[in-house]
Protein backbone atom coordinates (compact mmCIF):
# COMPACT_ATOMS: atom_id res chain seq x y z
CA UNK A 1 0.00 0.00 0.00
CA UNK A 2 1.25 3.46 -1.07
CA UNK A 3 2.17 5.43 2.39
CA UNK A 4 0.39 8.37 3.67
CA UNK A 5 1.73 11.39 3.07
CA UNK A 6 2.74 14.26 5.45
CA UNK A 7 -0.06 16.52 4.00
CA UNK A 8 -2.86 13.80 4.33
CA UNK A 9 -1.36 13.03 7.76
CA UNK A 10 -1.65 16.25 8.91
CA UNK A 11 -5.17 16.70 7.39
CA UNK A 12 -6.63 13.68 9.09
CA UNK A 13 -5.30 15.00 12.81
CA UNK A 14 -6.54 18.51 11.88
CA UNK A 15 -9.24 19.80 13.97
CA UNK A 16 -12.34 22.19 12.89
CA UNK A 17 -9.96 25.53 13.63
CA UNK A 18 -7.37 24.10 11.40
CA UNK A 19 -9.78 23.55 9.00
CA UNK A 20 -11.58 27.02 9.28
CA UNK A 21 -7.53 28.53 9.06
CA UNK A 22 -7.16 26.74 5.73
CA UNK A 23 -6.01 29.31 3.11
CA UNK A 24 -9.15 28.35 0.79
CA UNK A 25 -10.92 29.72 3.56
CA UNK A 26 -8.92 32.70 3.84
CA UNK A 27 -8.68 33.36 0.24
CA UNK A 28 -9.24 37.34 -0.55
CA UNK A 29 -12.44 37.51 -1.98
CA UNK A 30 -15.92 38.52 -1.90
CA UNK A 31 -18.28 35.18 -2.06
CA UNK A 32 -20.85 34.36 -4.25
CA UNK A 33 -24.16 34.37 -2.26
CA UNK A 34 -27.69 32.27 -2.25
CA UNK A 35 -30.21 30.71 -0.80
CA UNK A 36 -30.58 26.85 -0.59
CA UNK A 37 -34.91 25.82 0.06
CA UNK A 38 -35.46 23.00 1.42
CA UNK A 39 -39.00 21.63 1.63
CA UNK A 40 -37.80 18.93 4.75
CA UNK A 41 -41.30 17.27 4.51
CA UNK A 42 -41.94 16.87 0.59
CA UNK A 43 -40.30 13.37 0.20
CA UNK A 44 -39.10 12.33 -3.13
CA UNK A 45 -37.35 9.45 -4.46
CA UNK A 46 -36.17 7.27 -2.03
CA UNK A 47 -31.99 6.62 -2.03
CA UNK A 48 -31.54 2.12 -2.26
CA UNK A 49 -29.52 0.83 0.54
CA UNK A 50 -27.74 -0.75 -2.98
CA UNK A 51 -27.56 2.25 -4.59
CA UNK A 52 -23.61 2.24 -5.14
CA UNK A 53 -21.96 -0.03 -6.73
CA UNK A 54 -18.81 -0.82 -8.69
CA UNK A 55 -17.82 -2.28 -12.15
CA UNK A 56 -15.29 -4.44 -13.47
CA UNK A 57 -13.58 -6.29 -15.83
CA UNK A 58 -15.07 -9.79 -16.81
CA UNK A 59 -11.11 -10.33 -17.83
CA UNK A 60 -10.62 -9.89 -13.74
CA UNK A 61 -12.08 -13.57 -13.20
CA UNK A 62 -8.90 -14.86 -14.83
CA UNK A 63 -7.18 -14.30 -11.60
CA UNK A 64 -9.59 -15.93 -9.51
CA UNK A 65 -7.49 -14.87 -5.96
CA UNK A 66 -9.03 -10.98 -6.39
CA UNK A 67 -12.36 -11.54 -5.87
CA UNK A 68 -12.06 -13.93 -2.78
CA UNK A 69 -12.55 -13.59 0.43
CA UNK A 70 -8.22 -13.40 0.95
CA UNK A 71 -8.88 -9.87 -0.87
CA UNK A 72 -9.71 -8.74 2.54
CA UNK A 73 -8.16 -4.74 2.27
CA UNK A 74 -10.81 -4.98 -1.62
CA UNK A 75 -13.24 -6.02 0.54
CA UNK A 76 -12.68 -3.63 3.67
CA UNK A 77 -13.29 -0.57 0.68
CA UNK A 78 -16.73 -2.38 -0.58
CA UNK A 79 -18.02 -3.10 2.86
CA UNK A 80 -17.74 -0.03 4.35
CA UNK A 81 -19.74 1.87 1.54
CA UNK A 82 -22.85 -0.27 3.30
CA UNK A 83 -24.97 -2.82 0.78
CA UNK A 84 -23.72 -2.36 -2.51
CA UNK A 85 -23.67 -3.95 -6.11
CA UNK A 86 -20.56 -5.22 -8.35
CA UNK A 87 -20.86 -5.65 -12.14
CA UNK A 88 -19.04 -7.87 -13.49
CA UNK A 89 -18.74 -7.31 -17.27
CA UNK A 90 -16.98 -4.21 -19.83
CA UNK A 91 -15.53 -4.81 -23.22
CA UNK A 92 -13.69 -8.25 -22.26
CA UNK A 93 -16.90 -9.87 -21.41
CA UNK A 94 -17.29 -10.86 -25.16
CA UNK A 95 -13.59 -11.84 -24.56
CA UNK A 96 -13.96 -14.42 -21.39
CA UNK A 97 -14.92 -17.99 -21.98
CA UNK A 98 -16.61 -20.32 -19.33
CA UNK A 99 -13.90 -22.96 -18.72
CA UNK A 100 -15.64 -25.90 -16.69
CA UNK A 101 -12.78 -28.29 -16.40
CA UNK A 102 -9.06 -27.89 -15.99
CA UNK A 103 -6.97 -25.10 -14.92
CA UNK A 104 -6.37 -22.77 -17.65
CA UNK A 105 -3.12 -20.91 -17.70
CA UNK A 106 -3.05 -17.36 -16.40
CA UNK A 107 -2.70 -14.37 -18.73
CA UNK A 108 0.06 -13.98 -20.46
CA UNK A 109 0.89 -10.45 -18.45
CA UNK A 110 0.16 -12.15 -15.20
CA UNK A 111 -0.36 -9.01 -12.95
CA UNK A 112 -2.97 -10.26 -11.04
CA UNK A 113 -5.72 -7.29 -12.21
CA UNK A 114 -7.34 -6.27 -15.08
CA UNK A 115 -7.80 -2.80 -15.38
CA UNK A 116 -10.48 -0.84 -17.44
CA UNK A 117 -10.03 -2.08 -20.83
CA UNK A 118 -9.62 1.15 -23.40
CA UNK A 119 -10.63 -0.52 -26.69
CA UNK A 120 -7.98 0.22 -28.45
CA UNK A 121 -7.63 -3.27 -30.36
CA UNK A 122 -9.12 -6.54 -29.35
CA UNK A 123 -8.14 -8.00 -26.01
CA UNK A 124 -7.07 -10.92 -25.29
CA UNK A 125 -9.09 -14.09 -24.59
CA UNK A 126 -9.28 -14.86 -20.94
CA UNK A 127 -11.03 -18.11 -18.76
CA UNK A 128 -13.61 -17.76 -16.29
CA UNK A 129 -13.95 -21.34 -14.09
CA UNK A 130 -15.90 -22.81 -11.44
CA UNK A 131 -13.15 -21.56 -9.03
CA UNK A 132 -13.23 -17.78 -9.92
CA UNK A 133 -17.11 -18.17 -9.39
CA UNK A 134 -16.96 -19.75 -6.35
CA UNK A 135 -14.16 -17.52 -4.56
CA UNK A 136 -17.00 -14.24 -6.13
CA UNK A 137 -19.04 -16.04 -3.80
CA UNK A 138 -16.64 -15.68 -1.09
CA UNK A 139 -15.65 -12.04 -1.66
CA UNK A 140 -19.15 -10.73 -1.87
CA UNK A 141 -20.40 -12.86 1.11
CA UNK A 142 -17.62 -10.78 2.88
CA UNK A 143 -18.81 -7.54 1.53
CA UNK A 144 -22.34 -8.00 1.99
CA UNK A 145 -23.02 -7.01 -1.99
CA UNK A 146 -24.78 -8.71 -4.71
CA UNK A 147 -24.00 -8.58 -8.27
CA UNK A 148 -24.61 -8.27 -11.76
CA UNK A 149 -22.66 -10.70 -14.21
CA UNK A 150 -22.18 -9.83 -17.79
CA UNK A 151 -21.94 -13.28 -19.90
CA UNK A 152 -20.27 -13.80 -22.75
CA UNK A 153 -22.75 -12.44 -25.81
CA UNK A 154 -20.52 -11.09 -28.45
CA UNK A 155 -17.75 -14.03 -29.30
CA UNK A 156 -19.78 -17.21 -27.11
CA UNK A 157 -22.85 -19.02 -28.03
CA UNK A 158 -26.41 -19.44 -26.21
CA UNK A 159 -25.38 -22.97 -25.28
CA UNK A 160 -22.40 -21.76 -23.08
CA UNK A 161 -23.48 -19.20 -21.37
CA UNK A 162 -26.53 -20.84 -20.60
CA UNK A 163 -24.27 -23.92 -18.93
CA UNK A 164 -22.09 -20.90 -17.63
CA UNK A 165 -25.57 -19.23 -16.14
CA UNK A 166 -26.11 -22.66 -14.08
CA UNK A 167 -23.23 -22.55 -12.59
CA UNK A 168 -22.68 -19.00 -11.63
CA UNK A 169 -26.94 -18.91 -10.78
CA UNK A 170 -26.73 -21.80 -7.95
CA UNK A 171 -23.19 -20.30 -6.86
CA UNK A 172 -24.17 -16.94 -6.18
CA UNK A 173 -27.74 -17.67 -5.31
CA UNK A 174 -28.99 -14.97 -3.56
CA UNK A 175 -26.17 -12.93 -4.15
CA UNK A 176 -27.04 -12.67 -8.02
CA UNK A 177 -29.11 -9.92 -9.13
CA UNK A 178 -29.48 -10.05 -12.75
CA UNK A 179 -27.57 -11.34 -16.05
CA UNK A 180 -26.36 -9.52 -18.55
CA UNK A 181 -26.25 -10.10 -22.19
CA UNK A 182 -23.92 -7.75 -24.77
CA UNK A 183 -21.75 -4.94 -23.16
CA UNK A 184 -22.18 -2.64 -25.56
CA UNK A 185 -23.78 -4.05 -28.16
CA UNK A 186 -24.50 -0.69 -29.95
CA UNK A 187 -21.14 -0.56 -30.80
CA UNK A 188 -20.20 -4.04 -32.11
CA UNK A 189 -21.18 -3.15 -35.60
CA UNK A 190 -17.83 -0.53 -34.93
CA UNK A 191 -15.39 -2.61 -32.69
CA UNK A 192 -15.32 -5.68 -35.39
CA UNK A 193 -17.63 -7.53 -33.01
CA UNK A 194 -20.23 -7.98 -35.41
CA UNK A 195 -21.05 -6.49 -39.45
CA UNK A 196 -21.25 -2.69 -39.79
CA UNK A 197 -24.85 -3.08 -40.76
CA UNK A 198 -25.22 -5.01 -37.52
CA UNK A 199 -29.03 -3.58 -36.02
CA UNK A 200 -30.82 -3.47 -33.07
CA UNK A 201 -33.12 -6.27 -34.93
CA UNK A 202 -30.64 -8.09 -35.16
CA UNK A 203 -29.21 -7.51 -31.97
CA UNK A 204 -33.09 -8.35 -30.24
CA UNK A 205 -32.95 -11.72 -32.07
CA UNK A 206 -30.01 -12.65 -31.03
CA UNK A 207 -30.71 -11.34 -27.69
CA UNK A 208 -34.57 -13.66 -27.63
CA UNK A 209 -32.03 -16.87 -28.42
CA UNK A 210 -29.60 -16.51 -25.54
CA UNK A 211 -32.53 -15.04 -22.90
CA UNK A 212 -34.17 -18.89 -24.19
CA UNK A 213 -31.69 -20.86 -23.78
CA UNK A 214 -30.46 -19.48 -20.41
CA UNK A 215 -34.54 -19.63 -19.01
CA UNK A 216 -34.55 -23.29 -19.98
CA UNK A 217 -31.34 -24.49 -17.92
CA UNK A 218 -32.60 -21.57 -15.03
CA UNK A 219 -35.96 -20.80 -15.37
CA UNK A 220 -36.00 -17.74 -12.55
CA UNK A 221 -32.86 -16.30 -13.93
CA UNK A 222 -33.69 -12.08 -14.28
CA UNK A 223 -32.03 -9.87 -16.59
CA UNK A 224 -30.59 -6.25 -17.19
CA UNK A 225 -30.10 -4.55 -20.81
CA UNK A 226 -29.42 -3.45 -22.87
CA UNK A 227 -26.21 -2.16 -20.92
CA UNK A 228 -25.71 -0.03 -24.45
CA UNK A 229 -23.36 2.44 -24.53
CA UNK A 230 -25.89 5.50 -24.45
CA UNK A 231 -29.14 6.34 -24.30
CA UNK A 232 -29.49 5.54 -28.23
CA UNK A 233 -32.84 4.82 -29.96
CA UNK A 234 -31.92 1.18 -28.72
CA UNK A 235 -32.63 1.87 -25.08
CA UNK A 236 -36.90 3.05 -26.38
CA UNK A 237 -36.65 -0.87 -28.71
CA UNK A 238 -35.39 -2.72 -25.85
CA UNK A 239 -37.74 -1.23 -23.44
CA UNK A 240 -40.82 -1.53 -25.56
CA UNK A 241 -39.58 -5.25 -27.46
CA UNK A 242 -38.64 -7.17 -23.84
CA UNK A 243 -40.07 -5.41 -20.85
CA UNK A 244 -41.66 -8.67 -19.60
CA UNK A 245 -38.13 -10.26 -20.07
CA UNK A 246 -36.41 -8.07 -18.42
CA UNK A 247 -36.22 -6.82 -14.62
CA UNK A 248 -33.95 -3.89 -14.88
CA UNK A 249 -33.01 -1.24 -17.59
CA UNK A 250 -29.08 -0.27 -17.74
CA UNK A 251 -26.99 1.51 -19.78
CA UNK A 252 -23.77 3.04 -19.88
CA UNK A 253 -22.34 6.90 -19.67
CA UNK A 254 -18.97 8.40 -19.84
CA UNK A 255 -18.62 12.33 -19.36
CA UNK A 256 -15.67 12.52 -21.42
CA UNK A 257 -13.75 11.20 -24.08
CA UNK A 258 -11.31 10.10 -25.98
CA UNK A 259 -8.28 11.15 -23.30
CA UNK A 260 -6.05 11.82 -26.31
CA UNK A 261 -8.45 15.37 -27.34
CA UNK A 262 -6.88 17.99 -25.36
CA UNK A 263 -10.74 19.35 -25.08
CA UNK A 264 -11.13 16.67 -22.03
CA UNK A 265 -10.56 18.79 -19.27
CA UNK A 266 -11.38 19.43 -15.58
CA UNK A 267 -12.96 22.36 -16.57
CA UNK A 268 -15.67 20.48 -19.13
CA UNK A 269 -15.66 18.10 -16.78
CA UNK A 270 -17.65 19.76 -14.30
CA UNK A 271 -19.81 21.34 -16.46
CA UNK A 272 -23.20 20.47 -17.58
CA UNK A 273 -22.99 17.86 -19.72
CA UNK A 274 -25.98 18.43 -22.60
CA UNK A 275 -25.97 14.96 -24.17
CA UNK A 276 -26.49 13.55 -20.51
CA UNK A 277 -29.34 15.70 -20.02
CA UNK A 278 -30.69 15.19 -23.30
CA UNK A 279 -30.58 11.29 -22.55
CA UNK A 280 -32.56 11.55 -19.18
CA UNK A 281 -35.87 12.29 -20.70
CA UNK A 282 -35.25 8.88 -22.45
CA UNK A 283 -34.09 7.34 -19.49
CA UNK A 284 -37.15 7.97 -17.96
CA UNK A 285 -39.54 7.20 -20.73
CA UNK A 286 -38.24 3.51 -20.42
CA UNK A 287 -39.04 3.46 -16.74
CA UNK A 288 -42.44 4.43 -17.26
CA UNK A 289 -43.19 2.11 -20.02
CA UNK A 290 -41.58 -0.99 -18.42
CA UNK A 291 -42.15 0.20 -14.55
CA UNK A 292 -38.71 -1.43 -14.56
CA UNK A 293 -36.07 -0.01 -12.31
CA UNK A 294 -33.29 2.13 -14.10
CA UNK A 295 -29.60 1.49 -13.04
CA UNK A 296 -26.26 3.36 -14.63
CA UNK A 297 -24.58 0.20 -14.78
CA UNK A 298 -21.05 1.52 -15.64
CA UNK A 299 -19.51 4.61 -16.06
CA UNK A 300 -16.59 7.37 -15.89
CA UNK A 301 -15.28 10.63 -16.17
CA UNK A 302 -13.09 9.28 -19.80
CA UNK A 303 -13.60 6.56 -21.98
CA UNK A 304 -11.02 5.01 -22.98
CA UNK A 305 -9.58 3.98 -19.46
CA UNK A 306 -9.58 8.09 -18.21
CA UNK A 307 -7.18 10.52 -18.57
CA UNK A 308 -4.48 11.21 -16.48
CA UNK A 309 -4.38 14.89 -14.34
CA UNK A 310 -8.51 14.83 -15.03
CA UNK A 311 -9.51 11.37 -13.63
CA UNK A 312 -7.72 10.67 -11.29
CA UNK A 313 -8.11 14.80 -9.31
CA UNK A 314 -10.15 15.67 -6.96
CA UNK A 315 -12.46 17.06 -9.34
CA UNK A 316 -13.93 13.44 -10.34
CA UNK A 317 -15.31 13.39 -6.69
CA UNK A 318 -17.09 16.37 -6.97
CA UNK A 319 -18.38 15.36 -10.53
CA UNK A 320 -19.32 11.53 -9.22
CA UNK A 321 -20.90 13.03 -6.18
CA UNK A 322 -23.35 15.52 -8.65
CA UNK A 323 -23.67 12.36 -11.00
CA UNK A 324 -24.74 10.33 -8.37
CA UNK A 325 -27.73 12.75 -6.89
CA UNK A 326 -28.70 13.15 -10.58
CA UNK A 327 -29.44 9.62 -10.88
CA UNK A 328 -31.47 9.65 -7.57
CA UNK A 329 -33.11 13.01 -8.68
CA UNK A 330 -35.34 11.25 -11.79
CA UNK A 331 -35.53 8.15 -9.66
CA UNK A 332 -32.72 5.98 -10.68
CA UNK A 333 -32.08 2.80 -8.76
CA UNK A 334 -28.01 2.83 -8.82
CA UNK A 335 -24.59 3.34 -10.36
CA UNK A 336 -21.65 1.36 -10.86
CA UNK A 337 -18.36 3.34 -11.94
CA UNK A 338 -15.87 1.33 -14.13
CA UNK A 339 -12.34 0.48 -12.98
CA UNK A 340 -9.79 -2.11 -11.50
CA UNK A 341 -6.32 -2.22 -11.48
CA UNK A 342 -4.68 1.25 -11.35
CA UNK A 343 -7.08 2.72 -14.34
CA UNK A 344 -6.78 6.18 -13.95
CA UNK A 345 -10.44 6.51 -13.06
CA UNK A 346 -10.86 3.91 -10.99
CA UNK A 347 -11.86 4.74 -7.32
CA UNK A 348 -9.91 2.24 -5.69
CA UNK A 349 -6.67 1.27 -7.43
CA UNK A 350 -3.72 -1.49 -5.94
CA UNK A 351 -3.07 -5.11 -6.05
CA UNK A 352 -3.55 -7.94 -3.88
CA UNK A 353 0.29 -7.96 -2.74
CA UNK A 354 0.71 -4.56 -2.89
CA UNK A 355 -2.70 -3.41 -0.93
CA UNK A 356 -5.41 -1.02 -1.81
CA UNK A 357 -5.87 2.70 -2.13
CA UNK A 358 -9.11 4.93 -2.30
CA UNK A 359 -8.69 7.54 -5.34
CA UNK A 360 -10.66 11.01 -4.68
CA UNK A 361 -14.01 9.65 -6.52
CA UNK A 362 -14.32 6.83 -3.58
CA UNK A 363 -14.69 9.71 -1.44
CA UNK A 364 -17.65 11.17 -3.46
CA UNK A 365 -18.99 7.03 -2.95
CA UNK A 366 -18.26 7.40 1.28
CA UNK A 367 -19.74 10.57 1.35
CA UNK A 368 -22.97 8.98 -0.23
CA UNK A 369 -22.98 5.71 1.75
CA UNK A 370 -23.91 8.23 4.78
CA UNK A 371 -27.44 8.46 2.83
CA UNK A 372 -28.48 5.43 1.45
CA UNK A 373 -31.38 3.51 2.84
CA UNK A 374 -32.75 6.96 3.05
CA UNK A 375 -34.69 9.22 0.79
CA UNK A 376 -34.57 12.64 -1.39
CA UNK A 377 -36.39 15.56 -0.37
CA UNK A 378 -37.13 18.37 -2.00
CA UNK A 379 -35.53 21.37 -2.58
CA UNK A 380 -34.18 24.41 -4.50
CA UNK A 381 -31.41 26.53 -4.78
CA UNK A 382 -31.95 30.05 -5.23
CA UNK A 383 -30.42 33.13 -6.14
CA UNK A 384 -27.85 31.50 -8.24
CA UNK A 385 -26.89 31.83 -11.88
CA UNK A 386 -23.89 29.71 -11.25
CA UNK A 387 -24.37 26.19 -13.23
CA UNK A 388 -21.11 25.47 -11.32
CA UNK A 389 -22.89 25.26 -8.13
CA UNK A 390 -25.79 22.89 -7.11
CA UNK A 391 -27.54 21.46 -4.25
CA UNK A 392 -29.76 18.99 -3.29
CA UNK A 393 -31.36 17.30 -0.15
CA UNK A 394 -32.30 14.11 2.06
CA UNK A 395 -33.58 12.14 4.79
CA UNK A 396 -30.71 9.38 5.98
CA UNK A 397 -31.82 6.13 6.88
CA UNK A 398 -32.50 7.28 10.38
CA UNK A 399 -34.79 9.95 9.26
CA UNK A 400 -32.02 13.16 9.88
CA UNK A 401 -32.55 16.20 7.49
CA UNK A 402 -29.35 16.49 4.83
CA UNK A 403 -28.00 18.48 2.29
CA UNK A 404 -25.16 18.24 0.08
CA UNK A 405 -23.68 21.43 -1.37
CA UNK A 406 -21.32 21.15 -4.03
CA UNK A 407 -19.25 24.68 -5.03
CA UNK A 408 -17.60 23.24 -8.30
CA UNK A 409 -16.38 26.70 -9.48
CA UNK A 410 -12.60 26.95 -9.43
CA UNK A 411 -12.06 30.69 -8.38
CA UNK A 412 -15.20 31.85 -6.05
CA UNK A 413 -16.32 30.86 -2.63
CA UNK A 414 -20.01 30.59 -1.57
CA UNK A 415 -22.01 32.12 1.20
CA UNK A 416 -24.56 29.91 1.64
CA UNK A 417 -28.01 30.78 3.41
CA UNK A 418 -30.06 27.13 4.21
CA UNK A 419 -33.62 27.60 5.10
CA UNK A 420 -34.94 24.07 6.04
CA UNK A 421 -37.97 25.12 7.95
CA UNK A 422 -36.66 22.90 11.21
CA UNK A 423 -36.14 23.80 14.79
CA UNK A 424 -33.11 25.78 16.04
CA UNK A 425 -30.98 21.96 16.47
CA UNK A 426 -27.75 21.68 15.71
CA UNK A 427 -26.49 21.27 12.24
CA UNK A 428 -23.01 19.23 11.61
CA UNK A 429 -20.69 20.23 8.81
CA UNK A 430 -18.82 17.47 7.14
CA UNK A 431 -16.38 18.96 4.49
CA UNK A 432 -15.08 17.11 1.13
CA UNK A 433 -11.74 18.96 0.15
CA UNK A 434 -8.81 19.07 -1.31
CA UNK A 435 -6.09 21.88 -1.68
CA UNK A 436 -6.96 22.16 -5.67
CA UNK A 437 -9.03 20.36 -8.02
CA UNK A 438 -6.27 18.73 -9.50
CA UNK A 439 -4.98 17.26 -6.29
CA UNK A 440 -4.48 14.14 -7.05
CA UNK A 441 -3.90 12.44 -3.27
CA UNK A 442 -4.82 14.83 -0.66
CA UNK A 443 -8.67 14.61 -0.35
CA UNK A 444 -10.21 14.62 3.12
CA UNK A 445 -13.90 13.66 3.97
CA UNK A 446 -14.74 15.32 7.86
CA UNK A 447 -11.11 16.34 8.08
CA UNK A 448 -9.90 12.43 7.34
CA UNK A 449 -8.11 10.76 4.42
CA UNK A 450 -9.46 7.57 3.89
CA UNK A 451 -7.13 4.30 5.09
CA UNK A 452 -6.36 1.14 4.13
CA UNK A 453 -9.40 -1.14 3.62
CA UNK A 454 -11.66 1.68 3.96
CA UNK A 455 -10.96 2.64 7.00
CA UNK A 456 -11.96 6.51 8.18
CA UNK A 457 -12.63 8.25 11.43
CA UNK A 458 -13.63 11.74 10.59
CA UNK A 459 -12.43 14.35 12.66
CA UNK A 460 -13.60 16.66 15.35
CA UNK A 461 -16.25 18.81 12.70
CA UNK A 462 -17.94 22.31 12.70
CA UNK A 463 -21.17 22.45 14.03
CA UNK A 464 -23.25 25.22 13.08
CA UNK A 465 -26.58 26.89 14.44
CA UNK A 466 -29.58 28.00 13.31
CA UNK A 467 -31.47 31.51 13.94
CA UNK A 468 -34.91 31.38 12.94
CA UNK A 469 -34.30 28.47 11.07
CA UNK A 470 -32.00 29.77 8.87
CA UNK A 471 -28.36 28.39 8.52
CA UNK A 472 -25.30 30.22 7.27
CA UNK A 473 -22.75 28.50 5.51
CA UNK A 474 -19.30 29.21 3.69
CA UNK A 475 -18.59 26.52 1.16
CA UNK A 476 -15.21 27.07 -0.29
CA UNK A 477 -14.14 27.26 -4.21
CA UNK A 478 -14.02 23.57 -5.31
CA UNK A 479 -15.48 22.09 -2.29
CA UNK A 480 -18.70 19.75 -1.71
CA UNK A 481 -19.99 20.32 1.99
CA UNK A 482 -22.46 17.71 3.93
CA UNK A 483 -25.22 19.25 6.65
CA UNK A 484 -26.71 17.11 8.77
CA UNK A 485 -29.43 18.33 11.32
CA UNK A 486 -29.39 16.76 14.93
Amino acid sequence: MQPISRRRFLASTAASAAVASCPRFLRAQVPASATFLIASETARAPIPADFLGLSYESAQLAHPEFFSAQNTSLAGFLRALGSGVLRIGGNTSEYAFWTPSGKPPAPAQDSGVAGPDPGHKIPPSTATTPQAIRNLREFLDACGWRAIYGLNFGKGTAELAAEEAAFVSQTLDDRLIAFQLGNEADLFHNNGIRPANYSFDDFAKEWKAFHKAIIQRVPNAKFAGPDTAGTSAWLDQFAHKFHKEVDLLTTHYYAEGPPSNPAMTIERLLQPNPRWNAALPKITAAMAETRKPYRLSETNSCYGGGKANVSNTFASSLWALDLMFQILSFGGSGINFHGGGYGWYSPIVGTLQNGFVARPEYYALRLMSQLTGGRMVASHLLDNSNPLVVGYAARDAKGRLAAVILNKDANTDLQLTVRAGTSDSPVEVQRLIAPTLIDEQDTTLGAAPIGAAGEWQPQAQETLHSSSSNVQCHIPHGSAVLLRWH
